[in-house]
């Protein structure tokens, strides 16, 4: 047998690294697809930094709107989402990291000419959401199959299919608001940040809008990496758990609150320092 031929049957076999789908939507300021802020959400410069330390997978990075990534993460493929709300639904078939960031919960968007519409039903700054779809005939523009958080999903869950006008496709978000300024809808569940971006984007005017967080739901809701519940999602989960401490201290606040209205800033990062405190804000921020 030639020299050559024995050496290479002698080498242990070299095996191929499994590729790990990394699935993103349009979700601006977590990841931004289009315009001046391209590539610079949170979530658009964190990923590099978290795949740079995963050397032991191949990593691709999708393109999906939220129905989509709902779907391939029930799918018993190798797929993460690392902007993800934990529910009890998606517990069922997702595997989910510890809380990796804290962000403003999301509100209502209003155009400033329909705000009188929502003062009857205001506790303070906030607006009961369910007495103001259960009493009114506004439509409330949401994204199919996003959760809003636990407790928002709780509220919608009360509330008729006909209060509501869901965007299944890409950039849903972005036509909801052009929706609400063409006068076919009054209500748009967002994020304020997400929804402020998007208006500019359009080449709108914020003063043309109000924002409004919902009576009852926490100030603040909790971001998780969630893995297909898999033998290698868990695996994966198990090695993104031991990064996410050094992120969500040293990386994650500051660039989520670059997107935050100005006053807002500081008193965001100062209450970042303590979300994951073991006295209190880690047991806040587990489902």
């Amino acid at each position: 047998m030639p020299v050559i031929l024995c050496l290479l049957l002698a080498m242990p076999l070299a095996h191929a690294k499994e590729r790990l789908f990394w699935l993103v939507r349009d979700l601006p300021p977590f990841t931004i697809f289009e315009g001046a802020e391209k590539g610079q959400g949170v979530m658009d410069l964190m990923l590099p930094k978290l795949i740079a330390q995963m050397p032991e997978y191949d990593h691709s990075i999708v393109r999906v709107n939220r129905a989509r990534g709902i779907q391939m993460l029930m799918e018993p493929s190798f797929t993460c989402d690392p902007t993800l709300l934990w529910t009890p639904e998606r517990a069922k078939y997702v595997h989910f990291s510890k809380p990796s960031l804290g962000v403003l919960s999301t509100g209502l968007v209003v155009r400033k000419q329909d705000q009188a519409l929502l003062e009857p039903f205001l506790d303070g700054q906030q607006v009961e959401l369910k007495a103001l779809l259960d009493k009114t005939r506004l439509k409330l523009g949401i994204v199919a199959e996003r959760s809003y958080s636990t407790q928002v999903d709780a509220i919608l869950r009360q509330l008729p299919d006909s209060a509501f006008s869901r965007h299944f496709g890409n950039d849903a978000t972005a036509s909801l608001l052009q929706m609400q300024q063409l006068g076919r809808l009054q209500l748009v569940l967002s994020y304020w940040p997400e929804a402020r971006y998007l208006i500019e984007q359009q080449g709108g005017s914020l003063d043309d809008y109000r924002f409004y967080p919902i009576s009852g739901v926490n100030h603040y809701q909790f971001l998780h990496v969630g893995c297909s519940d898999t033998p290698q999602g868990r695996e994966a989960i198990a090695h993104i758990d031991q990064l996410l401490p050094a992120l969500r201290r040293d990386t994650l606040p500051a660039l989520y609150a670059r997107w935050l209205d100005p006053e807002l800033r500081e008193d965001y990062l100062q209450q970042a320092r303590h979300f994951f405190d073991d006295s209190n804000g880690a047991s806040a921020a587990q489902p």
